[in-house]
């Protein structure tokens, strides 16, 4: 699978630029006095290439799968809770379903490859792959079509809820065992040690710690260490959540959708994504650091600044959610806060 599998994600038109800084710095507050959303509406403005952008019926795409590797013991929780999860999510009893509704955020929880069948739902997406990626210590995660099937329908899924009329999309996951197929990802990707990349998960002790950093290194050993190659690294250490997300990523990108990005498992998607289209980046709003460990490092590698430092590790999209009422902030400001002239008020004398 080449990268003539993906359809071109295209640089936003730069010219726009120039009109909107001088719209915001027009406004009736002292040169960069409103910070980050001051940086947030100029990138909304360029993405949406318009002076005035909207933010239209944002959607929250919360991609679920099981991992072999977690046959390995580097989760204090056993499998069937992928499962429970989406069964959780699906009943609103989440954090991402309290946060969704929150915000007026369409949830989906998309099924790619949980080690379990799902009733047709409400909200619920069966785009099932497999029932869990295969145990990436003994041999690659998915194969080569897998995981190409995961990335084409992940493309589909976002192209579909941009076609439906949204222009912004949230990006979460599920999956025991993620954490390290993360951690595994970025690793390889960044050629960073294990250590640095890996974390706690759903709460290793120390010992734990020690032992999933040790499978993972061991994996790597058995086979390899390509980081010139994204997809291979994708199929051989991945998840089927992480690889459908990859492609929902780079699907709304290609259709010029804003992108949230969660936290340390929804990065190292964009990660991914970013190894293969880098201007995906150019439509990306970085939504916290999470508490993971590895995050922070893994940002820096994007030359990306959170909005939100909260302290959360939970994933399943809820920094994209909480994120998203300064997302609306940056774009009322621009629309709604008078200009000097408009208001009559004096600007700076220079």
């Amino acid at each position: 699978m080449g990268l003539d599998t993906f359809i071109h994600i295209r640089h936003p038109d730069q010219t726009i630029l120039g009109a909107l800084r001088a719209k915001v710095d027009g406004k009736t507050k002292p040169l960069g006095a409103l910070g980050k959303l001051e940086t947030l509406a100029l990138k909304i403005g360029v993405v949406q290439q318009t002076l005035q952008p909207s933010l239209q019926r944002p959607v929250l795409l919360v991609f679920a799968g099981d991992h072999g590797v977690v046959a390995e013991g580097v989760s204090p929780f056993p499998q069937a809770v992928t499962y429970q999860m989406v069964m959780n999510f699906l009943a609103g009893g989440a954090a991402i379903n309290v946060f969704a509704r929150q915000q007026g955020m369409q949830l989906r929880v998309v099924d790619a490859g949980v080690n379990g069948d799902f009733m047709a739902a409400d909200g619920l997406i069966d785009a099932k792959v497999g029932r869990g990626t295969g145990n990436f210590l003994r041999g690659p995660a998915m194969t080569p079509e897998q995981c190409a099937q995961a990335i084409r329908r992940g493309r589909e899924l976002a192209a579909a809820e941009v076609e439906a009329g949204s222009n912004v999309l949230g990006f979460g996951e599920m999956g025991i065992g993620n954490t390290t197929s993360a951690a595994a990802l970025m690793s390889v990707l960044c050629g960073l040690p294990v250590a640095e990349c890996v974390g706690r998960g759903t709460g290793l002790d120390d010992a734990g710690l020690r032992h999933k950093r040790r499978i993972i290194e061991q994996a790597q050993d058995f086979h390899g260490r390509h980081a010139a190659d994204p997809l291979w690294t994708l199929r051989t250490f991945g998840g089927f959540e992480i690889a459908m997300m990859v492609g929902a990523m780079l699907g709304a990108a290609e259709k010029r959708a804003l992108l949230l990005i969660d936290g340390f498992i929804a990065t190292t998607a964009l990660l991914v994504a970013a190894r293969l289209q880098p201007a995906i980046l150019e439509y990306c709003v970085f939504s916290h650091r999470s508490g993971e460990a590895g995050h922070q490092r893994l940002l820096a590698e994007l030359h990306a600044i959170p909005l939100l430092d909260l302290g959360m590790r939970l994933g399943e999209g809820t920094g994209a959610a909480m994120a998203y009422p300064i997302v609306q902030a940056a774009v009322n400001f621009l629309n709604e806060m008078a200009s000097f002239e408009s208001a009559g008020v004096s600007g700076r004398e220079d």
